[in-house]
């Protein structure tokens, strides 16, 4: 095995940088695979591409008539692009993408074929439904589901497949994929936004959530990573001692890109280009061998399709360039994990982010609104935006000194937080003219001189604004985008609504002018918020001490952070905006808590073997070696053998007391799992594997890294740290 190790070792420093033909301008590029509206306008009739306009910006359904039009100009459209397979592209509740692949052919008598692709196939198709993750909502044996085509998205061609982004449901309406809940979220969001938007802008007729991901992973030799079971089967390491070196120097952060690695980004991003991603920005992360890569700023539900595609071409390009891609939160331990901070804000049709501090008191009216409402929508729903981004990878990320805690809080920066302050300590009621001039001139007057990079940014924050959006950085880099986007457009726009509800009131009932009933309300709400608000170091214990004084959660664990999306707040929440009814969440709740036993589950049993079938034996064998060792002294120092072996003694017994606690842990660790796997109950389970079986594999981990310690080199059988993460 250590033979396997160093030839791998070989093989990639051999590696020579893949050549990229490079010659086009991004612009060029840019979108040439993608059913566009410039394209659109080439291949569709003028009833056609307005048809799928009017359902892009009011959601009105097409006509299937008109579906026959569009699908004949996408086919022409495909095959011209040397198309010959059609599939509807969805995002089932497995994290991953799925797709089934249907030839544009059909035979029609006498031996002759044509290319054929109508408006049924374009508006839906009918995938096995039965082989995804369903949470209960249907019998295994039941396999009918459905995909529909979603027209706010694109078709965009991948290698010689058209593809069409859709939804998947049940043969029974439920939606059994990430796209369905967000498309209603989205749709909330802007029908709340919008009627608040009107209170300054009465043009403003849409409001867009936007959203913009950075997207962090790590790059390992693919020779490297097949050597390691853990990799190949978990997508992370379960045991490794830290190298002497790893990031303390941060010389990785911001440096410059290995030759390699640069080849891999500008494929990666030719083929972005080309899909429509609009990839902005790539650099070298914190750790040792990661990365980080980020677009422009997109409407939330193409976004997260863009983010969907792209994990599947990084690991796709990367087999061309010899790397396999690590999207796991915490690959190695002792290092940065990574995560997909989650750049979040909200847009009118009229061209303005409703985030972003203005330059009268007017304009700031409207920022504090959206601004102040989005704060206390994360203050009433801390723990279920903890729940929307819970997973067993996220967990080893969460807290860990370089992430935000578990704790959810908001970082606003100084100078907003003097004017929540200051716009708190307004009197109640009906506000005096002199205190509404007051207010305009010495609170909302001061925003103006907020620039976008004037608000410092916190990392330890999990929701952090950074000057004209909010920045969600608990996501996990694992994470469908859609998850936690469903979360914050959900409990944003209930926010908006109740915002709406109690400022008309005070209109109607307490005949206040609009600002004056505004401000009355805004007031109330910075009042109650506050305690979500944290300008301070989110890694320190005196924050987790301070986060329970103000009643905040800290569900630590995937099992502790579920509860809060099954609890009947929730529940009532999503069937209130038609977001998800009961089967839906409950649903959801059951497929994360079996996904997170599962992982833990097969974490273990990887762990076993490789500690039983390879660390264990390698002990022996260079234990033998040394006791060998020990015999010869004997033989030529006679009496005195143990002055002059007495290191090797004490080597020898370190290493039996090494393997007797792996085997022993290992064995606890079986029994604890076939008690827990005996346990009925989902929740009780997921706990079982939470605090009775994970427990052990830092236990079974430290021992093994001792060994690797103690153990030569030239027989260690699994590539090390400093292998794993400076070689390139």
């Amino acid at each position: 095995m250590a033979t396997l190790r160093f030839q791998a070792l070989k093989e990639t420093l051999n590696r020579k940088p893949v050549e990229i033909e490079d010659k086009e301008r991004r612009s060029e590029l840019f979108g040439r695979n993608v059913f566009s509206e410039s394209v659109m306008r080439q291949f569709l009739t003028k009833e056609a591409y307005q048809s799928v306009k009017e359902a892009n910006f009011t959601g009105k359904k097409i006509d299937r008539t008109i579906a026959d039009h569009i699908s004949t100009g996408m086919k022409e459209w495909a095959i011209s692009k040397g198309a010959t397979h059609y599939t509807h592209w969805f995002q089932p509740l497995t994290g991953s993408t799925a797709e089934k692949h249907d030839a544009f052919f059909e035979t029609i008598g006498d031996g002759l074929a044509i290319e054929k692709f109508g408006g049924n196939q374009l508006v839906q198709q009918e995938p096995d439904a039965s082989s995804f993750p369903h949470g209960g909502i249907r019998n295994t044996f039941e396999a009918r589901g459905y995909t529909a085509w979603d027209p706010t998205s694109p078709a965009f061609i991948y290698g010689t497949t058209l593809c069409i982004p859709s939804v998947f449901v049940s043969y029974t309406g439920e939606a059994l994929d990430y796209k369905t809940p967000l498309l209603r979220a989205l749709q909330a969001v802007d029908q709340a936004a919008t009627d608040v938007a009107k209170y300054f802008d009465k043009n403003v007729s849409k409001v867009q959530a936007t959203l913009g991901w950075e997207q962090e992973y790590f790059l390992i030799d693919s020779a490297l990573a097949a050597s390691r079971p853990d990799i190949q089967l978990a997508g992370r390491t379960l045991l490794g001692h830290s190298p002497a070196k790893g990031q303390q120097l941060d010389d990785h952060y911001f440096g410059s890109i290995p030759s390699r690695v640069l080849a891999y980004m500008r494929d990666l991003e030719k083929e972005c280009m080309l899909l429509g991603i609009p990839v902005k920005t790539r650099h070298n992360e914190v750790a040792p061998n990661q990365f980080e890569l980020a677009p422009i700023f997109e409407e939330a539900n193409l976004a997260v399709d863009h983010n969907s595609l792209l994990m599947d071409i990084m690991q796709r390009v990367a087999e061309r360039h010899n790397f396999v891609v690590l999207f796991h939160e915490k690959p190695f331990a002792g290092i940065n994990g990574s995560g997909k901070h989650n750049n979040w804000s909200l847009s009118t049709d009229t061209g303005v982010n409703l985030l972003s501090p203005g330059t009268t008191p007017m304009k700031n009216l409207q920022f504090l609104t959206f601004f102040v409402n989005t704060i206390t929508a994360v203050y009433d729903n801390e723990e279920l935006l903890r729940a929307s981004i819970a997973s067993a990878s996220n967990d080893f990320r969460l807290g860990a000194n370089e992430a935000p805690p578990a704790v959810i809080s908001t970082f606003i920066g100084s100078q907003l937080t003097k004017v929540l302050d200051e716009l708190e300590k307004v009197t109640d009621g009906k506000l005096s003219p002199q205190e509404k001039t007051e207010l305009k001139l010495n609170v909302v007057g001061k925003i103006p001189e907020i620039l976008l990079d004037n608000t410092d940014r916190n990392r330890t924050s999990s929701f952090a604004f950074t000057g004209n959006k909010f920045e969600f950085r608990a996501v996990g880099s694992t994470a469908n985008c859609a998850q936690p986007m469903t979360v914050l457009n959900s409990i944003v726009a209930k926010q908006l609504k109740e915002f709406k509800k109690e400022v008309d009131a005070l209109i109607k009932d307490k005949k206040m002018k609009k600002d004056d009933a505004i401000f009355n309300v805004l007031r109330e709400y910075i009042k109650k918020s506050k305690n979500i608000r944290f300008e301070g170091d989110g890694y320190s214990e005196a924050w987790e001490k301070e986060a329970k004084k103000r009643g905040l959660s800290n569900n630590r664990s995937t099992p502790e952070a579920l509860k809060a999306l099954v609890s009947e707040k929730t529940i009532a929440l999503f069937k209130e905006l038609e977001v998800m009814n009961r089967v839906e969440v409950e649903a959801r709740h059951e497929i994360e808590l079996e996904e997170y036993i599962m992982r833990i589950q097969i974490e273990s049993r990887i762990l076993g073997d490789i500690a039983r079938n390879h660390v264990i034996p390698t002990a022996i064998a260079y234990q033998n070696i040394l006791i060998k060792n020990v015999k010869g002294l004997k033989q030529i120092f006679e009496a005195d053998f143990k002055d002059h072996s007495k290191e090797q003694i004490k080597i020898i017994t370190e290493i039996s007391t090494h393997i007797e606690k792996i085997n022993s842990g290992i064995t606890e660790m079986i029994d604890a799992r076939k008690k827990v796997n005996k346990v009925e109950d989902v929740e009780e389970k997921a706990f079982g594997y939470s605090k009775e079986v994970k427990p052990y594999f830092e236990t079974i981990r430290y021992h093994c890294d001792k060994l690797e310690l103690l153990i030569d080199d030239e027989i260690w059988p699994l590539m090390k740290y400093r292998e794993l993460l400076f070689t390139r």
